[in-house]
């Protein structure tokens, strides 16, 4: 949706987006304020990982602002579980469009912390299509994630394969997001659109995903955990690349014609790579050799991802596929900007 603004004659639309400190709602938040929309920005700031990082991608945003017109950036600090915060916000600002991005993040943190993913995913994802529902949004576009294939065989991953088994709790209220939307687009007309994204990476990313993990140790000179023994594939996706997809999709019609209007897609490079090698670019790009602790696979992981975007580049035109190289050159070059110390 380079058109958003440009060609669609939709400038100063009002987008939602939540989880709009996190990674990805971060860079959506961005690229939409660059595009000429009105974004009302909406998370808890909560400690999962460093609320430090989180608040200067909200001062990041606050900059970007102060050179737009007035009102074209609001950000409330509010948990999706507090209905009535949420209400509040639809009936103020009227959002036309809402990006739901905000989510407890983490497959293995689902272990330790179960209430977490019920309260965000569930609770708070009900509350959503909720307002998305009573205060007449055009289209939901909700995050869900490739966790959903669980221990699927197949590959590539396709959004027409079964996802019935998911094999971590992270994954089951992923799915559960899915389900819940096909019924809110059934009964209510709402239109929804889901995007299963696989592992995102890029500068401003997490701190408890692989590239943030592995370059922390690996300048540190601390030893990586590398599970599976290392015998890992992954759909890495760069960051922009997920930004153009989310932006086109708010803008597809897909989803609206569709019979209930629901749709899901994969967000993935659609070309998957091997741990080690991953790592052995992390490796060049630094000059100094990862001490890697090999491990068994860990419980609700799986050994491989692969997305098929067939679907996503039909109705889009939009195709991912920076290099694994070129995203993490990026990454690093961010990497050592954000963490040198001022002066």
């Amino acid at each position: 949706m380079e058109t958003l603004v440009n060609k669609s004659g939709q400038k100063g639309r009002i987008f939602l987006v939540t989880g709009v400190a996190g990674f990805i709602g971060f860079h959506v938040a961005k690229r939409l304020l660059e595009l000429g929309a009105c974004v009302i920005g909406y998370d808890n700031v909560n400690d999962y990982y460093s609320v430090a990082l989180k608040e200067a991608r909200l001062a990041a945003l606050d900059r970007q602002a102060r050179e737009l017109p007035q009102g074209a950036y609001v950000f409330v600090r509010a948990d999706l579980a507090d209905k009535a915060s949420l209400e509040a916000v639809f009936e103020k600002y009227k959002p036309s469009l809402v990006i739901n991005l905000a989510a407890q993040a983490g497959v293995r943190y689902s272990l330790e912390n179960p209430n977490a993913y019920v309260r965000s995913n569930l609770v708070g994802f009900v509350n959503i299509l909720e307002c998305c529902r009573n205060f007449g949004v055009e289209h939901l576009l909700y995050a869900s994630s490739s966790s959903v294939y669980g221990s699927n065989e197949k590959l590539p991953f396709s959004v027409e394969d079964r996802v019935d088994n998911p094999i971590s709790l992270y994954a089951a209220t992923k799915k559960s997001n899915e389900l819940l939307a096909h019924t809110y687009s059934h009964l209510f007309n709402l239109p929804t659109t889901g995007m299963r994204f696989f592992t995102v990476y890029g500068p401003w990313g997490r701190p408890d995903m692989a590239a943030f993990l592995f370059l922390d140790a690996i300048c540190a000179g601390k030893p990586i955990k590398v599970f599976n023994n290392g015998n890992m594939m992954r759909d890495f996706t760069y960051v922009d690349d997920v930004v153009k997809s989310v932006i086109a999709l708010a803008d597809s019609s897909a989803a609206v014609r569709a019979t209930p209007p629901y749709k899901v897609y994969n967000i993935g490079n659609n070309h998957p790579e091997r741990l080690l090698d991953f790592i052995g670019i992390l490796e060049e790009l630094t000059g100094k050799t990862a001490i890697k602790e090999l491990l068994p696979l860990q419980a609700g992981d799986v050994p491989g991802t692969f997305a098929d975007i067939d679907e996503l580049v039909r109705d889009t035109g939009v195709k991912p596929e920076t290099p694994l190289r070129i995203g993490l050159e990026r990454f690093v070059d961010w990497y050592k900007a954000y963490t040198t110390p001022a002066g």
